[in-house]
């Protein structure tokens, strides 16, 4: 019997639920499909401080009010917002289920963005993005994003700046929600102990009244190349050099995400190898590919001692010209390894099948099985990763940095050494 169920109500609301009757637990929550990409060109950071808001009360329920009901049952409540999505859960005993939904559906359906609320939480959204200002290596990534895809509305800070928050009027965050939480551009999740069935009927009661509205319309995004290189008196200089990569809808995806372990995915990865294990350049190297509907970045990441930046640079991009031509069957065998086992060990966790669940609907209307994705990642050959390493490191690189720079390669070198 297939765990996971997915049911459209009327309004166009669908629900899934993934049973996993082993579980002590149940994660109930609300995946909507809008982030940062979908904010208003005047209200950068709106997307987050609606999450923000959703906890501050609701026509029946105050703030402390939203919180208790879940954590005087032992439950815990949180939410996180992305460039495409936002996503609002608690994870309950099995007998809260229904008292959870309750929750979720009042602060999606009911919340009141009180003014005096507003005002307060807007200082500590304030706090949160000066708390990522001083993080330099959180900074670097809120760098390169801009760099990467400028003058669009996914390529902007999450979290916003202070100036626009802190500006931010009311009605912006209400027109906000009316326009984007609508019942088309939502999905229901359970995952844990849950029956199908019983969900549904549920949800039926409290989200069947829900406004059918209709998906945002997203613009292309374009990710382009260049430096920005960013000079401040830190200990370390945090480089991150980027690619133009395929989105999530691409075959090409499974064979992305096999180039980025083998190149710096895990302790057994070449850079990590090379970089930090045998030449001690480094205490974090690492690589990882930003995929998002329609485009991605194919990113590596370094914290290093800005005296050896000279040394660092040409060592990283000797192994992305190296890995076009040459990728042992042991390290793919790895790297699939690697991957088949993080996916497998996830499922056995509520809140992760919750958060796979919630994404691959939005994204791609249906639940993907474990089957199809374990398949396709097995049948990627060491041409095919080699191929895409020709591919994406043939793009015109994103060099991010900041910190101590005065050994860092100029761009144009850096971009030669990689055309070679």
């Amino acid at each position: 019997m297939m765990s996971i169920q997915v049911t459209t109500l009327p309004n166009g609301l669908r629900i899934a639920t993934d049973t996993m009757h082993d579980a002590e637990s149940v994660v109930v929550g609300a995946w909507v499909g809008v982030g940062t990409r979908h904010e208003p060109w005047n209200a950068n950071g709106v997307a987050h401080l609606v999450e923000h808001m959703m906890f501050k009360g609701t026509k029946s329920r105050s703030a402390y009010a939203l919180s208790t009901a879940i954590e005087n049952k032992g439950g815990q409540m949180n939410a996180h917002t992305t460039r495409e999505e936002t996503a609002y859960y608690a994870r309950v005993l099995p007998e809260e289920t229904g008292n959870a939904l309750d929750i979720v559906a009042d602060m999606m359906r009911h919340s009141v963005f009180d003014a005096k609320e507003l005002d307060r939480e807007k200082q500590v959204v304030i706090q949160e993005i000066g708390r990522d200002l001083d993080s330099p290596e959180d900074l670097a990534f809120e760098m390169m994003h801009s760099l990467a895809m400028p003058k669009q509305k996914i390529g902007r800070s999450i979290l916003g700046s202070a100036k626009v928050i802190a500006k931010l009027p009311r009605g912006v965050i209400t027109d906000y929600v009316a326009r984007y939480y609508n019942a088309a551009n939502m999905v229901i999740v359970a995952t844990g102990k849950i029956e199908h069935a019983a969900f549904i009927a549920m949800a039926k009661k409290r989200f069947g009244g829900l406004a059918r509205g209709k998906k945002p319309v997203e613009e292309k995004a374009h990710i382009r190349g260049g430096a920005l290189v960013t000079p401040k008196d830190i200990e370390q200089t945090h480089i991150i050099l980027g690619f133009a990569g395929p989105g999530y809808h691409s075959k090409e995806i499974y064979a992305t995400q096999l180039l980025s372990v083998i190149l710096g995915g895990s302790s057994a990865s070449r850079l990590f190898q090379k970089v930090r294990e045998k030449r001690g350049l480094v205490y974090t190297v690492s690589s990882a590919h930003a995929a998002f509907s329609d485009a991605g970045i194919f990113q590596i990441y370094a914290g290093t001692d800005p005296k050896r930046l000279r040394e660092l640079m040409p060592v990283m991009i000797d192994e992305l010209v190296d890995l076009r031509s040459h990728v042992a069957k042991g390290e793919l065998d790895r790297a699939k390894s690697q991957l088949r086992a993080d996916f497998l060990m996830g499922n056995e966790s509520v809140m992760r099948r919750a958060e796979m669940l919630g994404h691959q609907i939005l994204a791609y209307g249906k639940p993907v099985p474990a089957e199809r994705v374990l398949s396709r990642l097995n049948a990627v050959t060491q041409e095919e990763v080699q191929d895409m390493a020709r591919k994406i490191f043939a793009k015109k690189p994103i060099l991010t940095a900041l910190g101590p720079v005065d050994e860092l390669e100029n761009y144009k070198a850096l971009a030669r050494r990689l055309a070679a």
